[in-house]
Formats: structure tokens, C-alpha cells, sequence
């Protein structure tokens, strides 16, 4: 009983300490840049980039961090990146050109690395059985942060102004990351609460030995998992960074343009526990790519509609395929390659999400609308198309290091 409870607070650690840091990520840089644009005259091409910037952080530091949390431990991390997140909040008062917006950004990548990696492996630890769920719940907090926070975010920033919106998004940083850290708990070798094996996926799933960073850099699978990651991982930040500007193209006002953030933020948390539940039932690649093939076709028909409505419907169709990229990857990387040493190669993983997916995703479709005059057709094209291939790939991926 000792055990169970120790098990459950420290996924509930893992929780809170990194709901701040998914409002900062999904949320503060769709929120803010349309505002940065207006007022500090910085082009839309510029603003691109921020998102390139936060994920290029994230391709640096999740392989590092995988590595520190195997020798400095998951609250000591985590406590680092709540004072990193805290600091990024804080510094959305000062920001007045866009290299401060770009430095913003990178500080935000690199805080919640500290808090997102060494949360989900901890949890996993815990409950190797149900890999999926205790991802997935993690993940929740991460993903849905965003819906319930940009509504305040935007109600303080039209109240009080941005630098008193900036203190108090340091402060509830600062005091739920730090709660957060103080429950967490280190399972000990052999401690780790056992479960019956039940329906799934999970009756055939485990890995036979635990591969090293230089096996995995050798396996299909490994590669499979790498592209999937740049290609969704690109579509569904993109809709970070559109959401509220395709709505104010269309003619809407901030409030509203900011539902459709808000409708792609809601599912992208909902998702994560949802399919990371599914998943241990269905499959993780089926799971996957059932997601993704949702979003595409969301995509698809997202620049053919003008109800705001059915557009927020869309959006959040992408949410649930880019909540479901997190959820189901994790356990699925721990799967093929073991958990031994499940950070550094997450962290491998995600260096494609944190060097190309900015590339192909947000610096890409901006392009495309530059070049086409703000057409939407063309750039929600360009990203359902990664859509599918993505779902395409992601079945193509082998078990030969699986049972």
C-alpha cells in the first residue's frame, strides 16, 4: 500500500509541475505573437520563427536531460526547469524586440525539457504495466494546460497589461512546479507496483533487453520514429502558431480567434490520456495512425469552411492527432528500446521534432503564405499531407525488439 501511494504521488508530482510549462508552450507564443506583431511592428515571417526557436531548445536539451536524470534524479530536474519556466514567464514583461522574443522562446524549450522527460520517465517506472495511461496522464496536464490557461492569459493581458500578466505567470510557475517536485519519489530496484497482464497490446509487448543509445541508432524503428516525429511533430505545432491568426484572417476578434487555440489545446490534452488508455487496449502504432489520419483530413478541410464553429471543431481534431504523437510515442519508445535507457533515446528521438519539425512546420507554412498571398488552401494542405504520410510510416515500423 506504501508503494501504490508513493507510485501515485509522484505521477501527480509529474502533473502539476508541468501544467504551467504546457500553457507557456501551446499557449503564450499563439497568444502573444499576433500582439508582438502589432505592436512592435515585427513581421509575420519574424514571428515565424519563435516556434523554431522554442523547439530548437527542446532538440538540445531533451537528450542532455535524459542523461542527467539517470544521475542527478527526476526532482532535482524538475525543480531546475520550474526556476528556467519561471524566469521565461517573468521575462514576457520585458521583451521589446524580436531577438528577445526568440530568446524567450528558447528559454521556455529548454525549461519544460527539464520537467516533461524526467516526469514521464519516473511515471513509467512506476507502472511499466500501463505505460500508456501514466504517459498519457502526464501528458494530460502538458497538453491541456493551454485551453484552460489562454482564456485567463488573455483576460489578465486585457485587464492589467502584459508585464502584470508576465509576474503573475512567474509566480503560479514557480509555486505548482515546485509542489510538483517536492512529491516525487524514486522507485527503488524491484519496488515498482506489478499488475496482472491483461487485454492487448500488453499481453504480447516487452522488451526482451534493454538497447543502448548506439543500438537504437540502429534499428529501423528508431529512424521510423524519428521522421514520424519531424513530419506530426510539424504539422501540429504549426497550429500553434496559425490558430488565432487564421481566425483574425477570417475576420474574427481576438476572443474569438483565440477559441480556436484554445479548441486545438483542449483535445491536444484530452487526447493524451485518452489514447495513451487506447493505446494499451488497441496498439500504439494503430492508435497513432488513426490520429493522424483524423488530423489530415481536419487539415484538408479546415481553409473550405467560415464557421467558427465547425473550425474549432477541426482544430481540435488536429489537437487530438498532435495529443496523441505524445502519449502513445513514450511508451511506445520505451517498447521497442526498453526503459533503462529510455531518456537519452527519447531525447535522440525528439531532436528531429526540435531541429526540423520548426523547419518543415511553422518557418514552412509561413513561407507558403508569404509566397501565396495568405492563402490557407495551400499551407493546410501542405500540412495534412504530413499527416498522412506520418500515419503511413508509423505502421511501417517494426517489433522485431519487441515480444
Amino acid at each position: 500500500m506504501a508503494t501504490m501511494s508513493k507510485a501515485v504521488r509522484t505521477v501527480a508530482g509529474a502533473s502539476l509541475a508541468i501544467f504551467f510549462h504546457g500553457s507557456l508552450v501551446f499557449g503564450m507564443p499563439g497568444l502573444m505573437s499576433p500582439v508582438w506583431g502589432r505592436e512592435l511592428g515585427i513581421s509575420a515571417g519574424a514571428l515565424s520563427l519563435v516556434m523554431f526557436f522554442l523547439l530548437a531548445a527542446l532538440g538540445i536539451f531533451m537528450f542532455f536531460v535524459g542523461k542527467w536524470t539517470v544521475r542527478y534524479g527526476a526532482k532535482k530536474l524538475i525543480i531546475v526547469g520550474t526556476f528556467l519556466a519561471a524566469g521565461a514567464a517573468a521575462m514576457t514583461a520585458l521583451v521589446s524586440n524580436v531577438w528577445m522574443i526568440y530568446l524567450w522562446a528558447f528559454l521556455i524549450g529548454a525549461a519544460s525539457c527539464f520537467v516533461y522527460s524526467p516526469g514521464i520517465n519516473v511515471a513509467q517506472q512506476w507502472f511499466p504495466h500501463i505505460k500508456g495511461t501514466v504517459s498519457g496522464i502526464v501528458n494530460l496536464t502538458f497538453g491541456i494546460a493551454a485551453a484552460i490557461m489562454v482564456p485567463m492569459y488573455r483576460l489578465w493581458f486585457e485587464t492589467f497589461g502584459q508585464e502584470i500578466l508576465a509576474l503573475i505567470v512567474a509566480a503560479l510557475t514557480l509555486c505548482l512546479g515546485l509542489l510538483g517536485a517536492q512529491l516525487i519519489v524514486l522507485p527503488e530496484s524491484g519496488v515498482a507496483p506489478q499488475a496482472s497482464t491483461t487485454t492487448g497490446e500488453r499481453k504480447t509487448q516487452g522488451v526482451k533487453r534493454a538497447l543502448t543509445p548506439a543500438e537504437a541508432l540502429r534499428t529501423p524503428s528508431f529512424w521510423l520514429l524519428w521522421v514520424v516525429w519531424a513530419l506530426m511533430g510539424a504539422a501540429g505545432i504549426t497550429m500553434v502558431t496559425q490558430s488565432v491568426r487564421f481566425g483574425l484572417h477570417l475576420g474574427f476578434g481576438l476572443a474569438a480567434a483565440s477559441g480556436i487555440l484554445a479548441s486545438f489545446n483542449l483535445t491536444n490534452g484530452l487526447s493524451r490520456l485518452a489514447s495513451g488508455v487506447l493505446s494499451d487496449r488497441l496498439g500504439r502504432k494503430r492508435t497513432l495512425a488513426l490520429s493522424f489520419v483524423v488530423a489530415g483530413a481536419a487539415y484538408f478541410i479546415l481553409p473550405h469552411v467560415s464557421s467558427l464553429g465547425v473550425i474549432m471543431l477541426l482544430a481540435a481534431a488536429v489537437g487530438f492527432g498532435y495529443g496523441t504523437l505524445f502519449a502513445c510515442s513514450a511508451p511506445l519508445i520505451a517498447e521497442c528500446f526498453g526503459l533503462k535507457h529510455f531518456g537519452i533515446i527519447f531525447g535522440l528521438v525528439f531532436t528531429s521534432f526540435g531541429f526540423v519539425s520548426g523547419l518543415i512546420g511553422p518557418v514552412a507554412t509561413g513561407a507558403i503564405l508569404g509566397v501565396t498571398g495568405n492563402d490557407y488552401s495551400a499551407a493546410f494542405l501542405f500540412l495534412g499531407a504530413l499527416c498522412m504520410i506520418s500515419a503511413g510510416l508509423v505502421m511501417t515500423i517494426p517489433e522485431a525488439n519487441v515480444q
